[in-house]
């Protein structure tokens, strides 16, 4: 199994980023995905999450109405689109694939707002 992320970066408060995690070695198409973020002295803490089809989607009520998640199936890649970004946003962010026999987590891609 690995998830790779990507589309971290530095912006200033307001602006938007797309984060992109590349999945592979599972069935991609069939399962459950995530986004969470762990910022500086704080636990890793849920953004949001998908189900396999794209059909449901769940956010973290800090997040809700800024931030959506989607996937690509055909691309086995999953993504978080970020708009309104505040400094609080800052963490890095890890995709999750929480399979049956195990939870899997990408490197983390870092993202900064400046503020």
């Amino acid at each position: 199994v690995q998830l790779v992320e990507s589309g971290g970066d530095l912006v200033q408060a307001g602006g938007s980023l797309r984060l992109s995690c590349a999945a592979s070695g599972f069935p991609f198409s069939s399962s459950v995905m995530n986004w969470f973020r762990q910022a500086p002295g704080k636990e890793r803490e849920f953004v949001a999450g998908i189900s396999w089809s794209g059909g449901a989607t769940y956010y973290a009520d800090s997040v809700k109405g800024r931030f959506t998640i989607s996937r690509d199936n055909a691309k086995n890649t999953f993504y978080l689109q970020m708009i309104g970004l505040k400094p609080e946003d800052t963490a890095v962010y890890y995709c999750n694939a929480p399979l049956p026999n195990h939870n899997y987590w990408g490197q983390g891609t870092q993202v900064a707002v400046s503020s």
